[in-house]
């Protein structure tokens, strides 16, 4: 059995979101938005873990044999296309995102909580932007085939556009109605992970 260690040697904690509340509605989307944040971090993950392997193939075989091979670039922009829009969408709900919050910091309380609605409405917008116009960008090119992968469509290849566009959607949705996650969440669990 897997249990997470605090590093202050309390008693363990299980990996598992705690109960949020008597609402089984509002559990239940908190526990999928658990699950679309391990999947937008494991995904964003594994595509830089690819990434770093691919990079320096590509400068092996450049460099030391002296032909290069056609494919390492392109498949680390896609794969950092991949990275670059489910990490934003896991980067926002673990409020992890550059924010200048000097002016907002000095402002009262009720003023504060306008600003936060404001930023979340504007992203919200900027989202949603991103998933019309990502798909309609994603059935224009739909047809097209990158040189390097000609089995590969274009349009595939936009599709991280419009689904980190909706994941974010739903983790704006989340900080709406349920705020921010609870600090039980998987957002805040980085303890080591031992087997017992």
């Amino acid at each position: 059995m897997r249990r997470a260690v605090p590093a202050d040697g309390t008693a363990p904690r299980t990996r598992q979101s705690p109960p949020m509340g008597p609402d089984p509605m509002q559990d239940a989307y908190r526990r999928a938005m658990d699950a679309l944040y391990l999947a937008c971090i494991g995904l964003a993950g594994a595509a830089v873990v690819v990434i770093t392997l691919v990079v320096p193939w590509g400068v092996f075989t450049r460099y030391v044999l002296n032909r290069g091979s056609a494919w390492p670039e392109p498949l680390a922009i896609l794969l950092m296309v991949l990275f670059t829009f489910l990490g934003a969408a896991a980067c926002y709900r673990a409020n992890a995102h550059i924010a200048v919050d000097m002016i907002a910091g000095a402002t009262p309380r009720a003023v504060r909580r306008m600003l936060a609605l404001l930023v979340n409405l504007l992203l919200g917008a900027l989202s949603l932007f991103m998933v019309v116009y990502g798909l309609e960008l994603c059935a224009t090119t739909w047809n097209q085939v990158i040189a390097e992968f000609p089995f590969l469509s274009v349009g595939i290849t936009y599709l991280p556009l419009p689904i980190g566009g909706a994941i974010t959607l739903l983790f704006i949705v989340e900080r709406l109605w349920l705020g921010p996650p609870p600090l039980g969440s998987i957002v805040y669990n980085d303890h080591a992970v031992e087997e017992d």
